[in-house]
């Protein structure tokens, strides 16, 4: 199991939101450079990024930033927020991010992604997977579908996609734990390889995860439990 720390941005700074709610934001670092340094040092195998300025406005908006951090580490950095057009994804995957995270384009522009996926294959480009109830959620988790996961899942792995960040919303920065049963439904029923993202609070949660290994569930986003000092940097590296 591969602990994935991340750094959501919103104005430069690096914060955590409560399920996704801009209103409730509470900032843990001014300098998400400094930030990702430390992960890196503490072990860390790969970062994840989030701009949720761009997210919400569906437009890149944190770049500078990103680029500073991107100078600094040497792991591999994935990164989504704000990538609604090929020109987007494009631009970012020849700036140094390993991978791109996309959600909204999956939904509004199939045919986008679908050309994307022909000219990067493998894990360079990562679906997003944002589930309310098991319905995929779009445009920073506020507008709602009745797409469901797992068929959603199986569309777009039929057309390319290997991996998905599967995230519950109602678990998201709650710190109550990952939903267990709905990670396990999806990876078994989609065969994708997943990242589980949302409700994680201690080493327990992470070790509950790792029963779900042999069905895909492999790596973890790991956010507000590492910045409140439940889960510690040093044990990133030891999973």
């Amino acid at each position: 199991m591969i602990i994935i720390p991340a750094i959501d941005l919103i104005n430069g700074r690096c914060v955590r939101l409560l399920q996704g709610r801009a209103e409730h934001e509470t900032v843990y670092s001014k300098d998400p450079v400094v930030m990702a340094k430390s992960f890196e040092d503490a072990g860390a195998k790969r970062i994840h990024i989030v701009d949720l300025d761009g997210a919400f406005k569906g437009q890149t908006r944190n770049w500078e930033v990103i680029t500073k951090i991107l100078g600094k580490i040497n792991i591999p950095v994935e990164f989504g927020g704000g990538l609604r057009d090929f020109e987007d994804v494009d631009r970012v995957l020849g700036s140094g991010i390993t991978s791109v995270i996309v959600g909204t384009m999956a939904v509004k522009k199939p045919q986008v992604l679908e050309s994307l996926l022909q000219k990067f294959p493998g894990e360079r480009i990562i679906l997003g997977i944002d589930a309310s109830n098991r319905k995929v959620a779009i445009e920073g988790w506020v507008e709602k579908t009745e797409l469901d996961d797992v068929d959603f899942g199986l569309h777009w792995k039929q057309r390319g996609i290997q991996r998905v960040v599967y995230t519950d919303i109602a678990r998201d920065g709650m710190m109550t734990g990952p939903n267990l049963s709905a990670l396990q439904h999806f990876a078994s029923q989609t065969g994708l390889r997943v990242t589980a993202s949302g409700g994680v609070s201690s080493m327990a949660d992470i070790s509950q995860l790792k029963t779900l290994e042999a069905s895909g569930v492999d790596h973890v986003i790991v956010g507000k439990a590492i910045y409140e000092g439940k889960i510690q940097l040093t044990e990133i590296a030891t999973c």
